[in-house]
């Protein structure tokens, strides 16, 4: 039994999960040192942060509200660096599948059974070139994916921002295009998938009324999905040896026949597809529509977090999407219970990165504390 322990003990602290729970432990001590210094309890504003997730029905849907979108870009990045590649694009592939999928949710008409793939599949398949078309400058002219991808970021911005001034897509004078149609929608209590006397059946019960009262969706699902897909693609198929392979040594891989080139096409083709299916779900669940953007909403950039903490994996990178959903609207709370500003909740994943970016130093931590012991 001694033995087992102290195995278990090995491989947890040497394993990617053992690292990442400790840093995200250490992301919130320094989180309620700084706290500390600025005058707050860091205890009370933790506890507010856990009350703005679970004290109501309400506050624990926002939290997968927000993290399904962050769960699907977080799968797009880990889902490139598997293979490799550095996606900072992912911000724009989400732009781009928004844009598409809300083009497609307002011009295109069709049942609902039919609407809603129909817009995901453009969506997704317009995101896909997007990031196919840096795996593409890379491939064929050498230039470095993180390059490309940033540039790309700001060519999908102004993109989005011009179909908005189209008079046949936006909305004049508002910045805003107009609403897509319910057969698009993905509304998980849409009144156009229950009858109204479900609905009020739903508003009168006390745990799916407040659930009621945000804008659920069946996003989490297709993340999850995704997940899998994304698992099964790297592990159980031909092309995701191949991927992996690149990933590893492009010029081994190349010696032992595969396509470098086209491997890094394909890998930023379907990272793309899971961002543009990220941007797509968030219009078809949550906002229903886009509007300008003066800057970057950050939904890719934060999946770079998301990857990072979930260890590039896609299981990883749904608890970790859900953690930084919880933080991200848990956080919220912090101002108005204590006043603490919100910005520590950026300092707190800021830290778990960059512990998570240092493994070596946990160990060393971890080994100078069995000596002394």
């Amino acid at each position: 039994m001694t033995l087992n322990r102290e195995y278990l003990k090995e491989v947890f602290l040497k394993g990617p999960l053992g690292l990442t729970v400790i840093s995200v432990v250490l992301g919130f001590v320094v989180g309620a040192v700084v706290l500390l210094i600025a005058g707050f309890n860091p205890i009370e504003a933790y506890m507010a942060i856990l009350r703005g997730i679970f004290s109501k029905p309400k506050y624990m849907s926002y939290v997968i509200i927000y993290a399904t979108p962050l769960i699907m870009t977080g799968l797009s990045v880990a889902f490139a660096l598997r293979t490799g590649l550095f996606n900072i694009g992912a911000e724009g592939q989400f732009i781009v599948g928004a844009m598409v999928a809300a083009m497609a949710g307002y011009f295109i008409h069709l049942p609902m059974l039919l609407h809603v793939p129909v817009c995901i599949l453009l969506a997704a398949s317009a995101a896909s070139v997007w990031g196919g078309l840096a795996g593409y400058i890379k491939a064929r002219f050498g230039v470095h994916e993180v390059i490309s991808t940033i540039m790309l970021n700001w060519i999908a911005l102004y993109l989005s921002n011009w179909s908005v001034t189209l008079k046949s897509f936006g909305k004049q004078g508002t910045g805003k295009s107009y609403v897509i149609q319910e057969t698009a929608r993905v509304d998980l209590f849409g009144q156009w998938k229950i009858t109204e006397a479900g609905i009020d059946f739903i508003r009168s019960h006390r745990f799916w009324g407040d659930i009621l009262k945000s804008p659920v969706n069946v996003g989490i699902i297709f993340a999850i999905i995704l997940a899998f897909v994304m698992w099964y693609i790297l592990n159980k198929t031909t092309l995701g040896y191949e991927l992996r392979a690149v990933g590893y040594n492009p010029h081994a891989a190349e010696y032992g026949g595969i396509n470098v080139n086209r491997s890094i096409i394909t890998s930023m083709v379907i990272s793309g597809a899971f961002a543009g299916t990220a941007g797509a779900l968030q219009v078809m669940g949550v906002s229903h529509r886009i509007a300008k953007l003066a800057a970057m909403e950050g939904y890719g950039f934060d999946g770079i977090a998301v990857s990072l903490i979930g260890n590039n994996t896609g299981i990883g990178s749904v608890f970790a999407g859900v953690l930084f959903g919880a933080l991200k609207y848990g956080g919220s709370k912090i101002q108005d219970a204590v006043g603490a500003p919100t910005e520590v909740i950026n300092i707190v994943v800021g830290t778990i990165i960059l512990f998570i970016a240092m493994p070596k130093l946990i160990r060393m931590i971890l080994q100078a504390r069995n000596k002394k012991g």
